[in-house]
Formats: structure tokens, sequence, C-alpha cells
């Protein structure tokens, strides 16, 4: 069995819309995928409809954003029910949220001399975004000549160290590990910062926190055994996913994919 626990569409940030994210799964021989946009589950429903028939399983998933001490935190959860209240309410408030925070960075990229507008972000976001994201700046940099590549557009000017950066204070992170657990759902801290680990992880263990993904593409491997590890001595469970947003990020769907026994656990929680 292969699977991709991290998977974004056009209902946050991604560049593919949730059926052209299922085509590509398959074609790319993934098993089992998660959808995990932004601060919805929009996503979900139309992966599921277009997963109908197909070899391929469909996750409901979610990744929260929350901000601690000035930087961004995200908490996935998995096997969510997608049409909770609770989720419904946050995804109302976090797109305007999201699109507020987006201005304030354009206003900043702008006052630095770089060429672009809200307007240029939006059109690249699309007509189906449920929530406006980096991505989407990055790409409109990139249309704007203003940088090469998303890649350069992010190690330049829009990163989490830049000038431009504005973190998404839309909740604290044990809130979006309640969002999750009031959702039906696992949570599970994604993608976290090494040097945050030790600091922030037992608070959100002791709001209910279950998991922390492990297994990512560009995670090294030292730090891959730190987090192993963890989850050993915690009994937090180990997830991973490739947080693929679209091909111009230089991967294909399936180039990345875990196998079910390094995330046994988490596939035994959910009923798989």
């Amino acid at each position: 069995m292969r699977l991709d626990l991290h998977l974004h569409t056009t209902a946050s940030d991604g560049a593919w819309s949730p059926a052209e994210v299922v085509r590509g799964a398959i074609e790319g021989r993934l098993d089992v995928i998660a959808i995990t946009d932004h601060d919805t589950t929009a996503g979900v429903a139309p992966a599921r409809a277009a997963a109908e028939g197909e070899r391929i399983q469909v996750v409901s998933g979610v990744e929260m954003s929350s901000a601690w001490s000035g930087r961004d935190i995200h908490v996935l959860g998995y096997f969510v029910d997608p049409d909770a209240p609770s989720l419904r309410k946050h995804a109302e408030r976090a797109s305007g949220h999201r699109d507020a925070r987006m201005k304030e960075m354009v206003d900043r990229l702008v006052g630095q001399g770089v060429e672009v507008t809200f307007a240029d972000v939006e059109r690249m976001a699309g007509p189906d975004r449920e929530m406006i994201g980096r991505p989407h700046l990055a790409r409109a940099l990139v249309e704007a000549g203003a940088v090469g590549s998303i890649h350069e557009a992010f190690r330049t000017l829009i990163g989490d160290d830049s000038e431009a950066f504005v973190p998404a204070h839309l909740l604290v992170p044990e809130e979006a590990v309640a969002l999750i657990l009031e959702a039906g759902g696992v949570p599970v801290w994604a993608h976290p910062p090494a040097d945050l680990v030790d600091a922030l992880l037992p608070s959100l263990r002791a709001a209910g926190l279950e998991g922390v993904e492990v297994y990512r593409a560009r995670t090294k491997r030292a730090e891959v055994l730190r987090l192993e590890q963890i989850c050993r001595t915690t009994g937090l469970l180990p997830t991973g996913g490739s947080d693929w947003h679209g091909p111009e990020g230089g991967s294909e769907l399936g180039d990345f994919f875990l196998n079910a026994d390094e995330v046994e656990g988490l596939l035994r929680r959910g009923g798989i």
C-alpha cells in the first residue's frame, strides 16, 4: 500500500482541483491519499466523488493554521467530519483573515519596490478557492517577473524569515488541536520546526495532540530519527506526506509515498 497523507487542492493553495489531484494520485500509483487543505474541508467531497469506483481511498483531512511566538504552527486533522459545524465556522472566519493577511503581505512587498497586487494573487488563486495562501502569492510574483520560480519567491521574498511575512494569527496551536478533536479527528503536528519541538510539544500533548508528521520528502534523516524516537517514547503516532501543492514544486504525485507499516497506528485509528 502506497500512501500520501498531506495534499492540497484548489480549495486552498494547491494548483490542481480535487478531481485532478485524485487522477494524479491514481496515475502516481497511490492507494490512499489525504486531502488536507488549509483551514477548509471543501476539497474532500469532490475528491471522494472523483474517487468513486477507483482503486484509491480518500481520507478526510484539514490543515489548521495557528501561530505561536510569531511563528506559523500547522496542525493536521485526519478522519475529521468534513461537515462539522465547528470546521465550517472556522473556515468562514479563516477566509476573511487570510485575505487580510495577504493584503498586508502585498503591501509590505510593494513597500520594498516589488510590483504585485492583491488582484494578481486572487487571479492565481482562481474562482474555486476557499482560502488564499502564500503559494498563490508566489505564483503571482513569478508571473510579474519578480522571481524566476516559486522556490525563489519563498527563499527571497515571502519565507517565514522575510520582511514581508505575516503569520496566520487565527488560533493558538492548542485551539487548533481542540477544533480537530471537536470534529472527530486525529490531530497531528504538521512539519514541526526542529527548534520548537521541545518547547511546544508538552502543551500540545496536554491539549490532545495524537501524532507528529515525521516522514516528509525534504526532512533530513537526523530529524526523522529524532521524531521517530519522540513518537516511541511518548506514544504519539508518526505520520507523513509530501505536502504537495502542484507540479511546479518539481515533483509529481507518487514521487513521495509512505508504506502502510510506517503509519499503521494512524491507519488503525481511522479504521483502514
